[in-house]
């Protein structure tokens, strides 16, 4: 069965994906922690559609280590970890999802436990960070700290870049976009680092805001605003932080690419910001009031 217009773009990349397989033999080594986080981020990844998930593992990435995704557990998944950041050195892709708390020397996010030690996350990232030949920061706890660093931030957590002395490739969301993350595992495949915005993140899905794109842009535009949830216009006046931020939601959408927030009713809450939670707090109120 062709491919629809909607899938027409996916199609052309998987595509571009496997030719490229033909001539350089190879996908993306990746290896992937899980830190202070929901998990939201590896469940919205399972949401990709075309490529579907299994087509990521087939043609895209060599996951060689993810607590979530891995079948071995304990010392039998450490021992892959070890041998794959010593034989792969300088060739992997280290995917970080969540923030790292900092205070007690990490005490707060223990990653792996075995009879002999306990891992934090601290340890880790700063051991396989300038391993890697990329890191993605995968969420917005990860990029910048999102919600595991929200007031009052008991367990000092931060975002990757603040403890790594290198670049980071931000790819933030609450959860992110599947596509956001698939597409930067498929440039730095294919092409290389992708061209980044001021706060990291790929431009070619964060170049422009939300409010840039909405299919609300005209309320806005004829001063006609929501009085309460609901209404069919604008939601501006109803807390809506799109005018400062940058995510292509509008016209990628989600859930199979069929819906986003603002068109299921509810106010953008800038969850790719630099300063959410807490800069988009309280939720409902007029962004000049927050």
């Amino acid at each position: 069965m062709a491919a629809g217009p909607q899938f027409q773009l996916s199609n052309y990349v998987l595509s571009e994906v496997r030719e490229y397989k033909k001539s350089k033999s190879r996908k993306l080594p990746v290896i992937w922690l899980e830190t202070s986080d929901s998990g939201d981020n590896n469940i919205a990844f399972m949401n990709t559609t075309y490529p579907y998930l299994g087509q990521v593992f087939t043609d895209l990435i060599d996951l060689l280590y993810s607590n979530t995704f891995m079948a071995a557990q304990g010392q039998d998944a450490l021992n892959i970890l070890e041998q794959a950041a010593v034989k792969l050195r300088g060739k992997f892709t280290l995917v970080v999802e969540g923030a790292i708390p900092l205070k007690d020397n990490g005490l707060y996010t223990i990653i792996a436990h075995t009879e002999d030690y306990k891992l934090t996350a601290l340890e880790a990232v700063t051991w396989l960070g300038p391993l890697a030949e990329y890191v993605i920061a995968l969420g917005t706890c990860a990029s910048f700290g999102g919600i595991s660093a929200a007031r009052p931030n008991i367990t000092g957590s931060v975002g990757v870049r603040k403890v790594l002395n290198r670049e980071v490739i931000n790819v933030s969301g609450c959860p992110i976009n599947p596509d956001w993350f698939v597409g930067t595992l498929a440039h730095l495949l294919m092409y290389g680092q992708p061209e980044l915005d001021n706060l990291g993140r790929p431009t070619l899905f964060y170049g422009f805001t939300v409010h840039r794109h909405c299919q609300r842009r005209s309320y806005f535009d004829q001063g006609q605003f929501a009085e309460k949830l609901g209404d069919i216009e604008c939601m501006f006046s109803q807390g809506c932080v799109g005018p400062r931020t940058g995510a292509d939601c509008p016209y990628r959408q989600w859930i199979n690419h069929v819906n986003w927030p603002v068109k299921a009713n509810t106010p953008c809450i800038g969850c790719t910001n630099e300063d959410f939670p807490d800069g988009s707090s309280p939720f409902f109120t007029p962004l000049p009031e927050k």
